[in-house]
């Protein structure tokens, strides 16, 4: 889900106006940046907190560019610290950048220009909508399978496209969502189960992410295999709980 930056700015203002204090915020929207503006417009989060004075944001994630492509934007020149810019000689004159130096592919940034192109605001909207549509259904589907809470539905006021879930509180299903894991993986599916971090690590939670390419037909095969998975998990008890915590593979 979302950390909304309004209450920090809010705090931030309280502190100004308690110490003097002024501190500028840098907002890391490295998914959010390219949802909340066409799904959730609404979100005060980017330029229109006064503190704010940069956003980040990863054109390979929800920005629909190929892996590698990120963003950072200032408010203005003036917000661009100085100490990040270099005044290097070329072609017999000065110019000043702060982008990475020497030879790199433009490949990925081309590629975000032609989706900004050809989708536009109108196009990117419905890209994401058409995710958020699919995590939503994922969520209530799901939700009749098993005695699970869910952090995560897909919302589009809260967060990304993803489901999240963990198994209630005292409940014992008679499985752990590392066997359901390893048995979707098992199916062609990499749906990671893990622990959440910081004071959390006890909770045990399994995400789906959506993304475009990920659409309701995909969406069904999948419930069709969670519910096979959910059947063997039931139908041979003994292999319960033997499935690996880092059952989730990168290969």
């Amino acid at each position: 889900n979302y950390e909304f930056p309004q209450p920090l700015h809010d705090a931030l203002d309280k502190f100004q106006a308690d110490t003097g204090i002024d501190i500028d915020m840098h907002i890391d929207a490295a998914s959010g940046g390219f949802l909340a503006p066409f799904v959730a417009p609404d979100i005060v989060w980017d330029f229109r907190l006064p503190r704010v004075k940069s956003i980040s944001a990863s054109g390979h994630k929800f920005g629909l560019a190929p892996l590698g492509c990120g963003w950072v934007i200032w408010r203005d020149e003036e917000a661009l610290p100085q100490e990040l810019v270099f005044n290097v000689d070329y072609l017999g004159g000065q110019i000043g950048t702060f982008a990475i130096n020497f030879s790199r592919p433009a490949g990925q940034v081309i590629a975000q220009y032609y989706e900004f192109l050809r989708l536009g605001r109108e196009g990117y909207t419905k890209v994401q909508n058409a995710s958020y549509q699919v995590a939503a259904y994922l969520a209530d589907e799901i939700a009749k399978l098993g005695p699970y809470e869910f952090i995560c539905t897909g919302r589009p006021d809260e967060g990304i496209p993803a489901v999240c879930f963990k198994l209630k509180d005292g409940e014992d299903p008679g499985y752990t969502l590392y066997d359901l894991s390893e048995r979707l993986r098992l199916r062609g599916w990499q749906v990671p189960a893990f622990t959440l971090g910081g004071e959390a690590t006890d909770i045990v939670v399994m995400r789906i992410m959506c993304r475009r390419g990920f659409e309701m037909d995909f969406a069904e095969l999948l419930l069709e295999d969670y519910k096979a998975s959910l059947k063997y998990l039931s139908d041979h008890p003994k292999l319960q709980g033997i499935a690996q915590q880092n059952s989730f593979k990168h290969t």
